[in-house]
């Protein structure tokens, strides 16, 4: 099963519920070498099930000394295309090795001069 590291509002209940028709459920881990900046959300859907106007958003630096937290939750490959569906232009599904040595998926920023 793929797994996916989020550190928004994939971690948030209703929108698990929302997109996956399930709570998930995860681990703890950390990301190094990115860190976490902020994008205004305009699509209706997104923000009606999160619930905010502004997400956060993955910033590469490359810096080992940066890390974000979050958590890491196995998809199905069903799952894990919903998550795409779910997440608006401005990011991009990359691969990334966790702090635990774990290979996942996340969601980073598609421009690298996103806030």
């Amino acid at each position: 099963m793929p797994k996916l590291f989020s550190y928004g509002t994939l971690q948030q209940k209703n929108v698990q519920l929302a997109n996956f028709g399930r709570e998930l459920t995860g681990y703890q881990d950390i990301l190094p070498g990115y860190v976490v900046g902020e994008i205004a959300i305009t699509e209706p859907r997104v923000l009606r099930e999160s619930g905010k106007a502004i997400h956060p958003i993955l910033r590469f630096t490359g810096n080992i000394s940066d890390e974000v937290a979050g958590t890491v939750f196995e998809l199905t490959d069903a799952e894990l295309l919903q998550a795409d569906d779910y997440e608006v232009d401005a990011y991009i599904r990359v691969s990334a090795c966790l702090k635990s040595g774990a290979d996942c998926w996340i969601y980073a920023a598609a421009a690298p001069n996103s806030r």
